[in-house]
C-alpha cells in the first residue's frame, strides 16, 4: 500500500512540476542506440514534446515508431531538413558516439541544446571542438548515463562528501556491463557501431568505463586523476575481433585509488559501485540499495531508497529544466560538461595505457 502512495505522489509532484510551462520541444537524432527506446516509450509528463526525428534508415524508424505508437511523419532524413521545417529547443543523440560531434556541429550555432548518450565524444579531439562549440554558442552540452539518475549514487554522495560517514576515501570499485551486446541481443545497427573502433572509440572501455569514469570524477569533486593504468583484453575475438571486451582501469589520485572494471564478459547484467573509506563502506548495489557499515558498527546493514525525486529521476525531465532555467548545472555535476571532458580524457589515457604497457600520466 505504502509504495502504490509513493508512486501516486510522485505522478502527482511530476504533474505540479510541469503544470504551467510549455513542454520542451525536443528532437531525436539518431536511431541506431537501442537506448532511444527511452525517449520513445517515456510517460507523458507533459514537460517534453517531441517534434522530429532524424533517422535516414526507414526500415529501423518504421520498427521503433511502430512499436511506440509514433507517426512517420516526424521523421526526417538528416538535421538539415528537420531544421527546414521544425526549430526544437532541444536535442537528443541516439546514433554512434562519433556522430556526437556532427550533432553539435548542426545544434550549436542554431542555439539548440544537446544531450548526448554517454559518453561525450569518441576522443579528445572530438571533445575539444565540441566543448569550443558549446562555449562559442552558449548551449547547454549534457551527457546522459542511467547511473546518474540511481538514488544510491547520490546517497553514497552526500554521505561521503565531509568524511563523516566512512573517513577519507581511500578506494572505489565501479563494477559496470553485461554478458555482451550480441549475448544481450542488441539491434544490429547497434551492435555495427558499438563494435567498431571508429565508430565507438573501443569495446567495452568505451561502452562501460565511461560510467566509472563519470563516477570517480563526481566522487572526486572534480579532480583529475595523476595517473591512468589499464589493461584491455579480447577474451571473445571471434565475437568481437575489433575491439576489447574486458577493461581493468586503475585512476591514481594522491590519496586514493579508483577501480575501474568495464565488461562484456559478467555473467549478468550489473552497475554497481563500492566506496570504502578509512573507517568503513558503501556499496550502491542498484537504484534504489544500499549497503554501509561505519564507525563502530559490528555488522553491515542494508537500506532500501526512494526513487529521486523530479526533475532528477530521468534524463528529459531534467533536461527540460535546464532548457527552462529552472535546474542549474554546476561545474562538478554528473551530466556537466566540465565532467565528461575529463572523462574523455581518461579514456583516451586507458587506450593509451593498454597500448604502450605502461601508465599515462596526466597533464
Amino acid at each position: 500500500m505504502k509504495k502504490w502512495i509513493f508512486v501516486l505522489m510522485a505522478s502527482l509532484l511530476s504533474l505540479h512540476h510541469s503544470m504551467g510551462q510549455d513542454p520542451v520541444k525536443i528532437a531525436v537524432v539518431g536511431l541506431t542506440h537501442s537506448h532511444v527506446n527511452w525517449i520513445l516509450g517515456r510517460e507523458d509528463k507533459g514537460d517534453i514534446e517531441i517534434v522530429g526525428i532524424v533517422e535516414p534508415n526507414t526500415d529501423l524508424a518504421e520498427r521503433y515508431l511502430s512499436r511506440h505508437d509514433i507517426s512517420m511523419d516526424l521523421v526526417y532524413k538528416d538535421m538539415e531538413s528537420l531544421f527546414e521545417k521544425v526549430r526544437p529547443e532541444a536535442v537528443t543523440a541516439f546514433g554512434s558516439i562519433y556522430e556526437h560531434l556532427e550533432v553539435v556541429q548542426a545544434c550549436a550555432p542554431l542555439g539548440i541544446h544537446v544531450m548526448v548518450e554517454k559518453p561525450l565524444a569518441v576522443s579528445m579531439e572530438h571533445a575539444k571542438k565540441m566543448e569550443a562549440l558549446a562555449r562559442e554558442h552558449n548551449i547547454h552540452l549534457l551527457t546522459n548515463y542511467e547511473t546518474t539518475w540511481y538514488a544510491s549514487n547520490h546517497e553514497v554522495k552526500e554521505r561521503v562528501k565531509d568524511n563523516s560517514a566512512i573517513g577519507p576515501l581511500r578506494r572505489v570499485v565501479i563494477n559496470d556491463g553485461h554478458e555482451g551486446p550480441k549475448e544481450i541481443g542488441v539491434n544490429q545497427e547497434f551492435l555495427d557501431w558499438l563494435t567498431d573502433p571508429v565508430l565507438n572509440g573501443g569495446g567495452a572501455v568505451i561502452d562501460f568505463g565511461c560510467y566509472g569514469a563519470n563516477l570517480m570524477t563526481w566522487l572526486m569533486d572534480g579532480q583529475k586523476p595523476v595517473a591512468v593504468t589499464a589493461e584491455l583484453k579480447q577474451i571473445k575475438p571471434h565475437i568481437y575481433p575489433k575491439v576489447d571486451d574486458e577493461a581493468t582501469i586503475l585512476l591514481d589520485y594522491p590519496t586514493t585509488q579508483g577501480v575501474i572494471q568495464a565488461s562484456w564478459n559478467w555473467p549478468f547484467s550489473r552497475k554497481d559501485m563500492e566506496v570504502y573509506g578509512s573507517t568503513g563502506y558503501l556499496i550502491a548495489k542498484n537504484n534504489t540499495r544500499l549497503i554501509s557499515r561505519g564507525t563502530g558498527e559490528n555488522q553491515e546493514k542494508t537500506e532500501m531508497l526512494s526513487q529521486r525525486p523530479y526533475p532528477y529521476d530521468d534524463p528529459f525531465s531534467y533536461l527540460a529544466a535546464v532548457v527552462r532555467g529552472k535546474v542549474k548545472v554546476g561545474a562538478r555535476d554528473l551530466s556537466s560538461l566540465e565532467n565528461n571532458m575529463i572523462v574523455v580524457e581518461i579514456l583516451d589515457a586507458a587506450k593509451e595505457s593498454a597500448k604502450k604497457g605502461e601508465r599515462v600520466y596526466l597533464k
